[in-house]
């Protein structure tokens, strides 16, 4: 949505409510593909890469 693509205030607040009730209505529950050990995975990965970084730092000659 674009703020050109109303003309009123009323006009969002129907359109967000319709879509609120089209939404609540067919939503159905989903399952989690991102298990508990992909995010253990993922921090870690993320942890040595924060330790590079850091040790690249302190490594490289000052300007």
């Amino acid at each position: 949505m674009a703020p050109n693509d109303f003309t009123n205030l009323d006009q969002i607040r129907d359109r967000l409510r319709a879509f609120e009730d089209r939404y609540n209505a067919t939503a159905q529950p989903f399952q989690w593909k991102f298990t508990t050990s992909d995010l253990d995975d993922l921090l870690a990965r993320l942890d040595r890469h924060t330790l590079d970084r850091q040790e690249e730092s302190s490594a490289a000659p000052a300007a």
